[in-house]
């Protein structure tokens, strides 16, 4: 310590506190019971952080929207795989809040009534770009304008999927044009010649590998959302059981039906296209059967 010549900063200085906004930022965790339930804390700071991290989240994604618009490839894929990482430590995330028991969480959940995690705006706007979309959620949203605006407004922009197509229809890879020029308000739907076009794209892969590279890099993505999901869900099970969630939902019930969910149905169906059928002999070269 003696040998360090550390900075002793000024009251006018850029200290970590204050470019970091601590004070305030440990200033917004307010609980509702009362006598204060210990786990409740807890409860409000895991959710507050996964608030943090779909901000960045959608900060990614708006980078790479402007990526793949300008062609810039790699970058978008090593954009995507920052995200990846993002969502292994929110699906990490469960397993603080899962130090909480049953018995804990029902110590103050009556209190939550009505909130519920489906009223997350910024959860809401990360799917809205990724191409699920549904104006019923809008509702959810009356009594915060702003968020509704928000949401409002994503609906008549295209999601990432639909960039990455028009991407792909560039590199010369022959999108429909019913996709390319469709109402980007609505949930994209799958079609059987997109699926066609990367069974294509996937059997050139060495022609065309920072393209295949940039699938797998969304595949994953997918994937990573769809665990995510999954822990989510069989954590709620975990708490509440089947219990109607505090937001009026169906609670597990609900939660189990975004396991369906699919940011980039294509990219799955391809699966189905590559390599010989499982089972089958396949069939070998004229020259080989001599």
């Amino acid at each position: 310590m003696a040998d360090e010549k550390l900075i002793e900063p000024n009251k006018d200085s850029v200290t970590y506190s204050s470019y970091l906004k601590v004070d305030q930022l440990l200033n917004l965790q307010h609980t509702l019971s009362k006598p204060e339930e210990h786990d409740e804390t807890l409860f409000i700071i895991i959710h507050q952080v996964y608030e943090l991290w779909f901000k960045q989240i959608l900060h990614e994604l708006g980078q790479l929207e402007l990526l793949i618009k300008n062609d810039n490839l790699m970058p978008f894929i090593k954009t995507i795989s920052r995200i990846n990482t993002i969502l292994t430590t929110l699906t990490n995330q469960v397993d603080i809040l899962e130090t909480m028991t049953p018995i804990d969480f029902n110590r103050f959940r009556g209190r939550l009534n009505p909130a519920s995690g489906f009223q997350s705006y910024q959860f809401r706007l990360v799917e809205f770009k990724m191409g699920v979309r549904d104006k019923a959620y809008l509702k959810f949203y009356k009594a915060h304008k702003s968020a509704q605006t928000i949401l409002e407004n994503e609906l008549q922009k295209k999601s990432i999927y639909d960039e990455f197509l028009a991407y792909v229809d560039r590199r010369g890879f022959k999108i429909p044009e019913a996709i390319l020029n469709r109402d980007v308000s609505l949930t994209y739907q799958p079609s059987d010649e997109v699926v066609k076009v990367f069974v294509e794209a996937y059997n050139k892969y060495k022609e065309y590998y920072d393209l295949y590279l940039a699938a797998e890099a969304l595949i994953e993505l997918d994937q990573k959302f769809l665990l995510w999901r999954y822990r989510h869900v069989a954590m709620v099970e975990r708490m509440i059981g089947n219990r109607m969630g505090t937001g009026g939902s169906s609670g597990t019930k609900y939660l189990s039906a975004t396991l369906s969910k699919r940011f980039f149905p294509e990219l799955w169906s391809v699966r189905n296209e590559l390599g010989p059928t499982y089972g089958m002999q396949q069939e070998l070269p004229l020259k080989d059967k001599q």
